[in-house]
């Protein structure tokens, strides 16, 4: 199983973040593994070319499938969100920040579980009241590789336009 799910808490919820599901080939485990974890909405980050090419651009169907709402919003490997989609975000970070404030839990995946995952995760970490820099230190007790690039870590602590 490669879907490890590296969790925190944040406001009354929970924030995760894993690797793509079945990147090592054992894709029912993954996903059985993120049913049993419950969450409430997955955020997928990976862009449709790149499921596809993991083989899985159903992917979003399947996390319908076990009952999460599921958000796209893709970034490519090592990059950030262009002021379009940052615009878009605003959208995604209100449903997020509602289902932890309710209690839920909101799983992050990219490729890796790392960089674009850490920058998501650490952007709603703020947006749910924490300071960076200890947002920072506790998501990498978790996930050490989280945040990977200097873009992501300017895109994660920007204040929303």
């Amino acid at each position: 199983m490669s879907a490890v799910i590296r969790a925190l808490s944040v406001a009354e919820g929970i924030v995760a973040i894993c690797p793509f599901p079945g990147a090592d080939g054992a894709f029912d485990a993954d996903m059985a593994h993120i049913r049993d974890w419950k969450p409430a909405l997955v955020i997928s980050l990976t862009p449709e070319a790149e499921m596809v090419a993991l083989g899985r651009g159903d992917l979003g169907a399947k996390f319908v499938e076990q009952g999460a709402r599921w958000l796209h919003f893709p970034i490519a490997d090592y990059g950030v969100p262009d002021a379009p989609a940052t615009e878009s975000w605003r959208g995604i970070e209100r449903a997020a920040l509602a289902a932890l404030r309710g209690g839920g839990r909101v799983l992050i995946h990219c490729r890796a579980g790392q960089g674009r995952s850490g920058m998501i995760a650490l952007r709603l970490m703020i947006a749910g009241g924490e300071r960076p820099v200890a947002a920072l230190a506790r998501l990498r007790q978790v996930q050490p590789e989280a945040v990977e690039t200097p873009g992501q870590m300017n895109w994660a602590t920007s204040k929303p336009g």
